[in-house]
């Protein structure tokens, strides 16, 4: 698993310098951004460009892990699907082949036979980046891969990525919004309980390089399994009644008028709003804030496996809301009902089988949880 580890922290810095050469090469982010109009408007290939940085991100990652680790191939799950139309209509099943020039002949077919854009995508994916890592390439834990199975997030927050606000990331740490937002998430779970085990977080715009043209980024792993508990930092965590008479709450800014009045008394009214979800728990991992609450079932396990795996391995974890609140009132108190990974929901169709359906709270302190279902009792 430490093999494991290395690996997936290498193809997440592959995948971040994918996300930063589509921003950066003007063949590139002329169709990231680029809204056609006229008699363009029915190349569906140009609007959808956006989610084939996603796909191609995903499907390296995907060539990449079962290349060396065969036993994860049918294992391995993401957000997008990989099948694409281009302009001339062909269908096309975008994939990540061993030979570069077989990826750029494919692309090029997806891209309409742009040779350029093709070209500067395949030398992205094939490049061989490698993250110096001393305690991950050190870490033993006791784990086989084939036991394992993996979701991929390719780029969380992608209106920010697409957007491309260039906030850069304030003094205390905190950025509610723009590309510090969009991450690379990939988390492992066991494929018999769906407990995560493994989480890596790789930020690619985390800050302008020294020619303020460029990015560098910052990643970021755990790994929570039995007695083993890492983390690739730590910190002095938030704690009620210690530091802080006051949590630190973070929010969706589309979250609803109920659950922002019931909470506020618990933040002297300073909520705190963000983008992205996985960027929401990674400020939770690195202690900007307490607590994430989300009301809705608009996330996904794509979104959450790997900073729960993070925020485990730290003492924390991300749990359904609605079901600790049906266990408050059922005055089972302190059920904390962490998410799990392995099993869709039965009776659902498409993305929806793997929503986070009641809604989560992300905390490292497991007092926090009392807290928030205590003020949302009754309230939603």
């Amino acid at each position: 698993m430490a093999q494991l580890l290395h690996l997936l922290l290498n193809v997440s810095e592959k995948a971040a310098n994918v996300a930063r050469v589509c921003r950066q090469e003007a063949p590139l982010f002329e169709l990231l951004v680029q809204e056609k109009t006229g008699v363009d408007k029915n190349k569906k290939f140009v609007q959808d460009f956006k989610t084939l940085a996603d796909v191609v991100i995903q499907e390296m990652i995907r060539h990449d892990v079962c290349a060396q680790f065969p036993e994860l191939s049918g294992f391995i799950h993401g957000e997008e699907s990989n099948k694409f139309e281009n302009g001339l209509g062909e269908s096309v099943t975008v994939t990540v082949c061993n030979k570069e020039e077989d990826t750029a002949a494919l692309l090029a077919k997806v891209l309409d036979g742009d040779q350029t854009a093709a070209s500067l995508l395949t030398r992205a994916i094939h490049q061989d980046l490698q993250l110096k890592d001393e305690a991950a390439e050190s870490l033993q834990v006791p784990i086989s891969p084939a036991d394992v199975g993996i979701w991929i997030d390719p780029i969380d927050a992608t209106s920010q990525y697409i957007e491309g606000k260039e906030e850069e990331v304030s003094e205390d740490g905190f950025c509610p919004s723009g590309l510090p937002c969009a991450l690379v998430l990939i988390g492992v779970y066991m494929r018999a309980t769906g407990q995560p085990v493994m989480g890596v977080i790789n930020q690619p715009f985390s800050q302008k390089d020294l020619t303020g043209k460029g990015w560098k980024g910052k990643h970021f792993w755990g790994v929570s399994y039995g007695t083993v508990n890492a983390c690739s930092f730590t910190h002095p965590m938030r704690s009620l009644g210690k530091k802080n008479k006051y949590l630190a709450v973070v929010l969706s800014s589309s979250e609803r008028q109920e659950v922002k009045d019931a909470l506020a008394p618990l933040c002297n009214g300073r909520l705190m709003y963000a983008s992205g979800a996985g960027y929401k728990i990674l400020c939770v991992i690195q202690g900007l804030m307490d607590v994430y609450v989300l009301s809705e079932g608009s996330t996904f396990k794509w979104d959450s496996c790997a900073p729960h795996a993070l925020l485990r391995s730290l003492g924390g974890g991300v749990s359904d809301l609605a079901q600790c609140l049906s266990a408050i009132s059922d005055g089972k108190k302190g059920h904390t009902a962490e998410l799990t990974y392995h099993n869709p929901h039965a009776g659902c169709l498409g993305v929806e089988r793997w929503a986070n359906q009641g809604g989560l709270v992300a905390y490292i302190d497991s007092t926090v949880i009392d807290s928030v279902v205590g003020a949302l009792v009754g309230k939603i």
